[in-house]
């Protein structure tokens, strides 16, 4: 492994058996390096979601490797996964999935209440801190569904870099937002990969979107074909 690779993917493969079997991922290969800001596309059912949720490591049924951070993923046991999901990655969906019943900054808070690193006081400095960098600290105390849908992706992104991981990724994250919006999402994660080094991959349908990032990876039937 690269030690400016974030991420390695090395020959992975993946099947459905559901009755006969179908596969998904053929011989899939990459790497995002540190810092880089990369983009995934292809059409529906090109495979680009089930990727996604083995680089994430909740899928582990699959063959080949896949390094985050240098340190092999297939073969590790759940906690070890577990471990490795809240410290490295950040998630973004297209679904903010946050939790109604509470505030703003306590949905930003419960990865790192998770992790259970830091006290909860250091916690929520560190929640403000996000919030304040994505112009959001003023919404701190309302309740998650008081949010408009670009504010609440914005909250998303704050939980998502929480834990201060060394990739975030995302499945359309600006999948449900208008253009005006989906410009602010692209800037903000533009900002964490150049100011703040981490490395985004990024799973979308928008062309506009994956042409600005650093790299765009183009699937096409399971395979990797750009």
């Amino acid at each position: 492994m690269n030690n400016t690779n974030a991420l390695e993917v090395v020959k992975v493969n993946k099947s459905f058996h559901d009755p006969v079997t179908v596969p998904v991922l053929k011989d899939v290969s990459l790497e995002v390096r540190r810092g880089e800001f990369v983009s995934v596309t292809g059409k529906s059912g090109c495979g680009k979601s089930t990727l996604l949720y083995i680089l994430s490591t909740m899928d582990t049924d699959y063959t080949g490797e896949v390094l985050i951070d240098g340190e092999a993923t297939a073969g590790a046991d759940k906690g070890r996964l577990a471990e490795i999901r809240n410290e490295k990655i950040g998630f973004v969906f297209q679904f903010h999935y946050l939790l109604a019943e509470f505030s703003v900054l306590r949905n930003v808070m419960l990865p790192g209440l998770k992790l259970g690193r830091k006290s909860a006081a250091e916690v929520e400095a560190d929640a403000m801190d996000r919030l304040r960098q994505l112009d959001m600290a003023d919404q701190a105390l309302k309740m998650a569904n008081q949010l408009s849908g670009g504010q609440k992706q914005r909250v998303a992104i704050a939980r998502a870099l929480i834990n201060d991981p060394l990739i975030i990724m995302g499945d359309e994250p600006t999948g449900n937002l208008d253009k005006k919006n989906s410009e602010i999402v692209f800037d903000i994660f533009d900002r964490i990969a150049t100011e703040h080094k981490r490395s985004l991959l990024i799973v979308t349908h928008d062309v506009d979107f994956a042409s600005r990032t650093h790299r765009n990876i183009e699937m096409e039937d399971g395979r990797v074909v750009r």
